[in-house]
């Protein structure tokens, strides 16, 4: 498998998939699937969300064409400071200690704190946080 991801016919991609376009990673809100012709090709058109930015886009294909899946590495870090626009963690299983671009609060569950548990995600070697974790 690639560092990018493996392969994928865009009429085998289904909603909630992520994908590789343009380099960047999206989540797949609606596909549509439609024949062509007599001698046409089918169709494929993908409503997608960008994961980090949140920005839509409609994309239309080939159905024969590959798209990429992303290998995603879903990952725990504690809280260790928040700066004013980055989040500095330390990975929970490596005690690895990195810094994150400062997420969007209402998206996450809240405001982070220093000791504050997060779900992050890996993904084309970037680190994203992806929600707050509830204290127990």
């Amino acid at each position: 498998m690639s560092e990018e991801g493996r392969p994928e016919k865009a009429t085998q991609i289904k909603v909630g998939n992520h994908i590789v376009h343009d380099g960047q990673v999206f989540v797949v809100k609606s596909t549509e699937k439609s024949k062509a012709g007599k001698h046409g090709h089918a169709k494929v058109r993908m409503s997608v969300e960008h994961i980090i930015t949140g920005n839509k886009k409609s994309l239309v294909m080939p159905g024969d064409d590959k798209l990429k899946i992303p290998h995603i590495d879903k990952k725990i870090a504690q809280v260790i400071s928040v700066n004013p626009d980055s989040v500095q963690l330390m990975d929970k299983e490596s005690y690895e200690v990195f810094e994150t671009a400062l997420p969007n609060y209402d998206e996450i569950g809240g405001e982070l704190f220093s000791g504050d548990e997060v779900d992050f995600w890996i993904i084309l070697g970037q680190r994203v946080i992806r929600k707050k974790r509830a204290l127990d």
